[in-house]
């Protein structure tokens, strides 16, 4: 590799120099890469590209730990293209004219550059604009990696000249393949029951790195311990650290895990719901989101199925905000299970949209006249007021009078399910229905 292959790299390290297990253990070759065989398989999208022989720019998209820069670098090796590592964090414009500079000289050497760009929905918008001419020129082949959405991370010319693979959080299968291979590389059995050993895979969360670093950490510990000594779980877990969880309270995890809590609360299951809300609460979100979408979620999702649900939900902000965490949790807690209970209905929100809808279609149509006060002289002899019926005065409370605009008509948007409380709303519905046609065929 020549001097400039890593701009942005650490100092080699000298031979015989101590490395980190996981660095050890890095593969060699794309067969080794545990845990993606949906991409790198041989029915892989990455692996049908280069077995095709042309490989184009790459956009991986995939939590921490999971092998983006290793395959990154493999791909480099396997296409005989210079690997050149920047990461977008430390990274500004100089450095990038000076990688593409570079990749030029290359280039007029006949070689090719592979430009691994870590965490690039970090450059903003002019700076990814800077890749499109290297990329179409052929100057370098970029593969960029990120934890973000790129849908909403990245520039859309961008995304449309990079082929964009999904890389998956690593499965137990594949975390404690790499326990064995640790096993394999320090000629040392990881000292674990069964179940702490378990624990160690769970702690990982999908991080192969968080693991291989755990499982250093046990093995130097246990260092000249007897062979018959292992580690529980209650001993491992004061060892090793559980991993944090992958949670941007204004990123991907964030409207991910929203979007399970509020799916689950609307799919009337309480058991997910309490374990997503939990989820998010572990990460850090703000309890008084949370508050709020559930709020959302009694009007959307429950409305006059159970009007109590608004109530129940405001009134779990309101001990929220008044006891504070941990104790305000639980009040959330309680909201969840009763939303997730509650019967649904969205018809409020449907008759709202299409009531919207109409409005905007019909524009500034007036209402008709005998609805409309009329406080002058004036506007009494323009007919307003004229043949209003007071309902109140009719014996069943109820004149069956035409409350729509006469260029309109009268049209439906309110359907009241047959669920919860909106059942009964319905058969009032109906009675009224019934009695505006009676009121109609007596005129």
């Amino acid at each position: 590799m020549s001097p400039d292959s890593d701009l942005f790299g650490a100092a080699s390290l000298e031979a015989g120099a101590p490395r980190p297990l996981a660095d050890r253990l890095r593969p060699r070759a794309l067969g080794q890469v545990v845990g993606q065989d949906h991409i790198l398989g041989a029915d892989g999208a990455l692996r049908q590209v280069l077995d095709a022989g042309h490989m184009g720019s790459i956009i991986f998209w995939g939590p921490p730990g999971c092998g983006k820069t290793t395959i990154a670098r493999l791909l480099a090796h396997e296409t005989g293209l210079e690997f050149v590592q920047m990461s977008a964090i430390f990274s500004g414009v100089q450095d990038l004219r000076k990688a593409f500079e570079l990749a030029r000289m290359r280039r007029l050497e006949g070689r090719g550059t592979l430009l691994f760009v870590d965490e690039i929905h970090r450059f903003n918008r002019a700076q990814q604009d800077g890749f499109l001419p290297v990329m179409e020129d052929g100057t370098i082949t970029l593969v960029g990696a990120t934890t973000e959405n790129p849908s909403f991370e990245l520039n859309a010319a961008l995304l449309s000249r990079s082929m964009v693979l999904t890389l998956k959080p690593l499965d137990h299968a594949a975390l404690e393949q790499l326990l064995m291979r640790a096993e394999e590389e320090t000629g040392c059995k990881l000292p674990l029951e069964r179940g702490a050993r378990e624990s160690l895979i769970r702690m990982a969360d999908g991080d192969g790195r968080h693991l291989l670093n755990q499982a250093e950490t046990v093995l130097e510990v246990s260092a000249g311990w007897p062979s018959d000594k292992f580690l529980d779980q209650e001993a491992l877990s004061k060892i090793a650290q559980q991993r944090a969880p992958v949670y941007d309270r204004d990123r991907d995890g964030h409207y991910n895990l929203i979007s399970a809590l509020h799916k689950s609360v609307r799919g009337s299951d309480p058991q997910a719901a309490l374990y997503w809300m939990a989820r998010m609460l572990a990460g850090g979100e703000t309890p008084l989101f949370i508050a709020r979408r559930l709020v959302r979620m009694a009007v959307e999702d429950i409305g006059l199925a159970d009007p109590q649900a608004l109530v129940i939900a405001n009134a779990a902000r309101e001990a929220f905000e008044f006891l504070g965490a941990p104790e305000g949790d639980l009040a959330l807690a309680n909201a969840v299970i009763y939303l997730s209970t509650a019967p649904k209905s969205n018809a409020a929100y449907s008759a709202f949209k299409a009531a919207q809808k109409a409005a905007q279609k019909t524009g500034s149509v007036a209402p008709p006249r005998h609805i409309l006060n009329a406080p002058t002289n004036l506007m009494k002899d323009e007919g307003y007021g004229d043949g209003y019926i007071y309902d109140h005065d009719t014996p069943d409370c109820f004149s069956g009078q035409d409350y729509f605009p006469d260029a309109m008509g009268r049209e439906i948007y309110y359907r009241p399910v047959a669920r919860g409380f909106e059942r009964e709303i319905g058969k009032r519905l109906d009675y009224w229905d019934g009695l505006r046609k009676k009121h109609s065929g007596d005129n």
